[in-house]
């Protein structure tokens, strides 16, 4: 009878038992050793997927926490900058005040003059505080301002709603509808600021006018001045009212029109010429009777005239864009307005400065540098207002970040314990396999020793 050498089925079995615990050994180590359930994508398609897409969500919030930390710091050195110019802008009114006081001469505000025009520069030189090379306070960093530029616009709500350009002195009256006590005899006194310059005219409120009767006798008209003629009688047409007493103020820099607040009625006039080259600043209207004293009823309603709508000049969207989101578009913006002296009323585009070396020019300055410490105030207010949004952001991101986080981690972090179970199973059948192959093999040893 032939002899039959057959296969070791036994150690081929064996041996194929050890490779897949040999494998599975393999990926318990690299799980226990990583600390992470999915190690590739063999170990959980669609697990791998979700935990890849939330690992790239949470590296992008990263950027953006640190995006909304750098553009939070760039405020800050706007803020410290706009700061300095408010607490310029208060000495500067304090001198000017200082200045209009008779107590001084001539000579004592020539002096307050020269230091003046030094602190005037120095908000010049705040304008052009740099981060990152990038300069911040000069218009340069600001939103868009179609052409031909805004208009200054000085909105009085204290005057009756039915006032018209042409309304004479004597006939204006508040909002109650009450006389403002305004007689022919009177004075008036209107200062303003453009460029620089003080623009001051002292007249009375009504002028003697020769003339002749239906008769054709000659005689004297009393002619009372009208709202509009008083800037008339200052030789300039920087001035002129927009339309009758009407909610309406404006167009501002995107071309939107602009309204009282509340849509009550007001008195708007308006500058002639746009952005800051025609700004005009510092309204002031006084009336006096004939004995010098102050009309209070009257100056109280006229002095009323607030700037609503401010000069720029025509310039393209330049704001400040701060990426916050993890997608396109998801972003902070904020636009810088101009704090140059020029901007804000103290200063010419020839580098005149405002002049405060008289009693008059002085008192019309004071409303100078209450309208610009009001500029100043408002993007001090603005800056601020962005801060505390980034900071917002900033925590909503961290929180988000570390739900992304936690939920990627329950998806792809091993459980410790189970996978040291798993590791140590799949370690004892390597061990008990391995044997179980040696044993096997020495079974066709023993066959082979036969035929010796």
């Amino acid at each position: 009878m032939a002899m039959v050498i057959k296969n070791n089925m036994s150690a081929k079995n064996t041996l194929n038992q050890l490779n897949k615990n040999n494998k599975a050994l393999e990926k318990s180590l690299a799980k226990v050793s990583s600390g992470m359930r999915i190690n590739n994508a063999g170990d959980d398609s669609s697990g791998y997927a979700i935990s890849e897409r939330m690992r790239g969500q949470i590296l992008s919030l990263g950027q953006d926490d640190r995006n909304t930390q750098n553009g939070n710091s760039m405020l800050k050195v706007a803020e410290g900058a706009v700061q300095s110019d408010i607490e310029i802008l208060r000495t500067l009114k304090e001198k000017v005040i200082n200045a209009a006081n008779d107590t001084n001469t001539d000579e004592d505000r020539m002096i307050i003059q020269r230091e003046f025009d030094q602190m005037i520069n120095q908000i010049d030189d705040n304008a052009n505080v740099t981060y990152n090379g990038m300069t911040l306070m000069d218009g340069s960093r600001n939103h868009s301002v179609l052409n031909p530029g805004t208009y200054t616009c000085l909105t009085n709500t204290d005057l009756y709603h039915d006032t018209q350009p042409l309304t004479r002195l004597t006939d204006l009256r508040d909002h109650t509808g009450n006389n403002i006590g305004i007689l022919p005899s009177d004075t008036v006194t209107i200062s303003y600021v453009k460029q620089g310059k003080s623009y001051i005219q002292s007249f009375p409120a009504a002028q003697k006018v020769p003339g002749f009767d239906i008769h054709g006798n000659p005689v004297i008209y009393t002619v009372v001045e009208s709202l509009q003629s008083m800037f008339d009688k200052l030789g300039t047409t920087n001035i002129a009212m927009v339309k009758p007493c009407t909610p309406y103020i404006g167009t501002d820099a995107h071309g939107n029109n602009v309204y009282t607040p509340d849509y009550s009625t007001a008195v708007t006039f308006r500058a002639v010429e746009p952005g800051t080259e025609g700004q005009i600043a510092g309204l002031t209207i006084s009336i006096t009777d004939r004995y010098g004293n102050q009309r209070r009823t009257a100056n109280t309603v006229l002095d009323n005239f607030t700037e609503t709508i401010r000069a720029e000049n025509p310039s393209p969207d330049n704001s400040i864009v701060l990426q916050t989101g993890t997608r396109a578009n998801q972003a902070v913006k904020i636009g810088l307005s101009d704090m140059r002296c020029t901007s804000l009323g103290l200063k010419a585009t020839d580098g005149t400065t405002l002049d405060i070396s008289t009693q008059a020019h002085a008192n019309a300055a004071i409303n100078v540098l209450e309208t610009a410490l009001l500029k100043a105030t408002n993007q001090a207010t603005t800056i601020g207002a962005v801060e505390n949004r980034l900071g917002m952001t900033s925590g909503n991101i961290i929180t988000q970040q570390e739900n992304t986080q936690n939920s990627e981690s329950t998806i792809r972090d091993a459980d410790m314990a189970a996978e040291m179970a798993e590791y140590t199973k799949n370690n004892v059948l390597q061990q008990a396999s391995q044997s179980m192959l040696a044993q096997a093999n020495q079974n066709s040893s023993a066959v082979l020793s036969l035929l010796q």
